[in-house]
């Protein structure tokens, strides 16, 4: 392969997986409009303070950063194993944050609302997870609670290459997913749409299944 040839091609690669994030994006927003209009048709839709618009303004804000990183660790990694998880967990991501979004739309909510967790406050089902009405928890908090990144752990992997990339996202990630998984349980004993309920137990089921072959990534590789 000539050099321009090799220069190209993480190029090539780059714009592909961009290009199929916007398929993907598009598809779920499709397929969201579907089901929500056939949820409404049935019953009124969510209220704003309702667990259903919580979760999709913080699951949408989760998935954004889960994202950012997959596509970050896709652009550089040379393991074709975590490539491949990487892939999937940014188009799988991008397929559900848009779907989720026009949950919103359709329900005639912002994409903003009450403070971050504090749908999962439901005293009478005996939940704590996100403060309470009058001690709210701060975005800050939120995020930790959720298990994010915070901004130098995200330039921390920026930065990184090779084996030291590739544990810190996978670091990163499994910590992610285990702060998603809480949100998705709250939402399944709290909730009550039918097409949100199913996603829920999708993302409950699919980011499991992710940490075990993270934690065995973590293992082959050597990771501390």
């Amino acid at each position: 392969m000539s050099d321009d040839a090799s220069r190209t091609a993480p190029v090539r690669r780059w714009w592909m997986i961009a290009l199929v994030l916007l398929a993907v994006g598009a598809l779920a927003f499709a397929i969201g409009r579907f089901s929500t209009f056939g949820a409404q048709s049935r019953g009124s839709a969510p209220t704003t303070t309702s667990p259903e618009a919580g979760f999709a303004r913080d699951m949408q804000v989760h998935h954004s950063q889960a994202i950012e990183m997959a596509m970050e660790i896709y652009r550089k990694t040379e393991d074709p194993e975590l490539s491949v998880l990487a892939y999937d967990i940014a188009t799988g991501q991008s397929g559900q944050r848009g779907e989720m979004y026009d949950w919103l739309v359709q329900w005639g909510l912002s994409q903003s609302g009450e403070p971050m967790m504090q749908w999962m406050n439901a005293s009478e089902a005996g939940h704590d997870h996100g403060g309470t009405a009058e001690d709210p928890l701060t975005d800050e908090e939120a995020r930790e609670a959720m298990g994010m990144a915070s901004a130098d752990e995200i330039r921390a992997l920026e930065d990184a290459t090779g084996q030291e990339a590739d544990c810190l996202f996978l670091e990163l990630m499994i910590r992610h997913h285990e702060g998603a998984i809480p949100m998705a349980e709250a939402l399944l004993e709290l909730g009550t749409d039918p097409r949100a309920l199913q996603v829920a137990q999708m993302i409950k089921d699919g980011q499991t299944a992710e940490i075990d072959a993270m934690e065995s990534m973590q293992a082959r590789l050597g990771c501390g």
